[in-house]
């Protein structure tokens, strides 16, 4: 029997990646976006539909759900949907900061939600969310981004008991940075006395890091492995950046890792 998996934040990168894997696995694949109008390669997928979802607003998340299990009954949901916003505090607006959350945070819940009841009458469901090695990893100038991740990854492990007894897993996927359009699609606000600190920053990581970027498509495949393994495990760190950056805070402490930062900012 094919089984079927609807997608939020599907029009590029790891969302457009898992989208075609799972199709080329045979998989029903409801891929949704916020604007539908220029997206033609999954529309030409045979088992995959195209539907138009803003996971901020919550009338039509229960709407495009609605419709999703018409098209076919959802076996795992990849809540992908999200973006970056980076700058000091200070020079982000209130309606940034809020926007960051709802979508980052808020949206995934309200999306899962929606799911539940649907899951809960099957006794059966996965639920998968893109979280980021930035919510173990503290860097300087993405602190509310890093804590939309950090709330998601609490919320899976609580949501953990409420789910196991009703047979719906819940777990995350744990990237760093992928070789997407992520970076230049985040939001960025400075004040001056900051920027200076910020290009500093950047310049020495990159020069320390030299190019650690994973391919969308090779997450895609720890996406499937997660939806697919029938394993109780609540997060996957998903590539190689994020694998040494977790092992290097497991084995050396936040304190070493933060000092580490300290440097490449101050120094």
């Amino acid at each position: 029997m094919n089984k079927t998996i609807f997608i939020t934040g599907a029009s590029s990168g790891l969302g457009k990646a898992a989208a075609k894997l799972f199709a080329e696995k045979g998989w029903t694949v409801i891929a949704t976006m916020r604007s539908i109008e220029n997206e033609t390669e999954l529309s030409q997928l045979p088992n995959a539909h195209v539907l138009e979802l803003d996971i901020c607003n919550s009338v039509q998340i229960t709407d495009v759900v609605t419709k999703a299990e018409r098209i076919s009954p959802v076996d795992v949901l990849f809540n992908n949907a999200g973006y970056g916003l980076g700058g000091d505090l200070e020079a982000l607006s209130i309606e940034q900061i809020e926007r960051q959350i709802d979508t980052n945070f808020l949206g995934t819940v309200l999306v899962s939600k929606a799911f539940l009841p649907y899951f809960k009458k099957r006794r059966s469901g996965v639920v998968i969310s893109t979280s980021s090695i930035a919510a173990y990893f503290p860097e300087p100038f993405i602190a509310v981004y890093g804590a939309t991740k950090a709330a998601l990854e609490i919320w899976t492990a609580g949501m953990s008991f409420e789910l196991e007894k009703i047979g719906i897993s819940i777990k995350t996927i744990v990237p760093s940075s992928m070789q997407t359009s992520f970076l230049s699609n985040a939001e960025m606000a400075f004040k001056p006395d900051y920027q200076s600190d910020f290009n500093n920053y950047i310049r020495k990581l990159m020069a320390e890091a030299g190019s650690v970027a994973d391919s969308p498509d090779d997450i895609a495949k720890i996406v499937y492995e997660t939806a697919t393994d029938g394993k109780k495990q609540l997060h996957y760190f998903a590539g190689k950046d994020a694998t040494q950056k977790y092992e290097k805070l497991r084995t050396a402490g936040l304190e070493v890792v933060m000092e580490d930062t300290r440097k490449l900012l101050f120094l």
